[in-house]
């Protein structure tokens, strides 16, 4: 396969910039076929593309069109989270490879049904979680790979975010948020903070995530919110929020191990996604590139702990941080989440091409977007348990890990 010849399915915010900013970049890489529901976007896309390298694709508003490509190798869905999983069914039954973006589900049979589509078809499937290439999560990740913080027993993460506007602007930018937290109430995009830590933990390959436990806060971000700009949103004044500010999730595994998560999406904030890994020797905290070892000094005043330690882990970046990362380019950190989405989708080509495993499978993809679905479940349940499925079906027991590249072994 010289050229993966790709489709683009949904050119939004997400599949525009993946498009702009990294295919139309990859000398392996042809976009032969374009589509998104509305027309105006469709053209732009067919635009860009033809801008980019002097042909112009195939355009549809009809995703089926794209699917229907005898040329197409594999598609991008960058579409509405609800299409997602029965799009990426659709085009593995037709034997086309995908790279499905991140959401979260809305049940668990169509997890199933994603599952054993892909074990039935063979085809090809990557989830595209991009934090999963992190630079600061691949860096703690490799302090656990070389024993630093000893035996994990605690990870914790957040998709802490300050998305009030778009939420609010979604008439205006045709953007699916807005009647997902109008109609639902869970943690509707746990993947970011959980996807780094299912890794780190070898959930799928040596360990499970056994149950959960999600409980969410009232809902007044947004009611305050629109009453703030009611001259922008008139529409919105007076509608009734599902979705809680805050969702909190504990999840059990296999190994004895635990995890929270929090969604926090409709307060006042800075972005953070959290991730802190906890174990027997020490602690890594992202939030101030942070490595605490066992016999460090304890302080007492958090302030100045944070001043005296706060991103010490760069000085370990040379030995720890894997290869992608120190060689990594200024144009590719500034393609597209500060590096993260290059190397995601240099990782999917790169498998597609030699017909290698893919770094976040079906396994993980069903594992991780079923919290949505069951978090839930457990919100309107006053917090009950709820028990999260193997879709491995056992081979979890016998899966070795595998992280999404390759990590340095500084002490063999």
């Amino acid at each position: 396969m010289k050229k993966v010849k790709f489709g683009v399915i949904g050119y939004g915010q997400r599949g525009s910039g993946m498009t702009q900013n990294i295919l139309l970049g990859m000398s392996d890489v042809e976009v032969i076929g374009v589509c998104d529901y509305y027309e105006d976007r469709t053209e732009q896309a067919m635009n860009d593309v033809e801008k980019a390298s002097g042909k112009r694709p195939f355009g549809s508003t009809n995703y089926q069109d794209i699917l229907n490509m005898e040329a197409i190798d594999a598609v991008m869905i960058a579409t509405s989270w609800e299409t997602h999983v029965p799009f990426a069914i659709e085009a593995m039954n037709k034997g086309i490879a995908v790279a499905m973006e991140v959401c979260g589900a809305y049940n668990i049979d169509s997890l199933w049904e994603l599952v054993r589509t892909q074990e039935k078809a063979g085809t090809p499937f990557m989830f595209m979680e991009n934090c999963c290439f992190g630079k600061t999560e691949l860096l703690g990740t490799s302090f656990v790979r070389n024993g630093l913080l000893g035996e994990l027993v605690h990870a914790h993460g957040a998709y802490a975010h300050h998305l009030s506007y778009e939420i609010a602007s979604g008439v205006k930018h045709r953007h699916y948020r807005l009647r997902n937290y109008l109609m639902r109430n869970c943690d509707n995009y746990p993947t970011h903070e959980l996807g780094p830590i299912a890794k780190a933990l070898n959930i799928n390959r040596g360990n499970q995530m056994l149950s959960l436990v999600s409980v969410g806060s009232k809902s007044v971000g947004m009611v305050d919110y629109v009453n703030r700009y009611s001259e922008k949103f008139p529409h919105l004044v007076g509608k009734t929020w599902r979705q809680s500010d805050i969702v909190n999730t504990l999840i059990t595994c296999a190994d004895g191990s635990t995890i929270s998560l929090r969604l926090d999406t409709t307060l006042p904030r800075s972005y953070s996604r959290e991730f802190t890994l906890r174990g027997t020797n020490g602690l890594y905290e992202q939030d101030h590139n942070l490595l605490y070892r066992w016999g460090d000094r304890e302080y007492w005043d958090t302030q100045c702990y944070y001043r005296e330690m706060g991103n010490n882990a760069a000085a370990l970046e040379e030995d720890y941080l894997p290869d992608i990362w120190k060689s990594i380019t200024q144009k590719e950190l500034d393609a597209g989440h500060g590096g993260m989405d290059g190397l995601e989708m240099r990782a999917f080509v790169n498998a597609l091409k030699a017909n290698k495993e893919m770094p976040i499978d079906v396994y993980d993809a069903a594992a991780w977007m079923s919290i949505s679905a069951l978090s839930e479940i457990s919100i309107a349940q006053g917090g009950t348990p709820q028990m999260i499925p193997d879709f491995t079906n056992g081979m979890w027991t016998i899966r070795k890990p595998k992280d999404v590249v390759e990590l340095p072994i500084v002490n063999k």
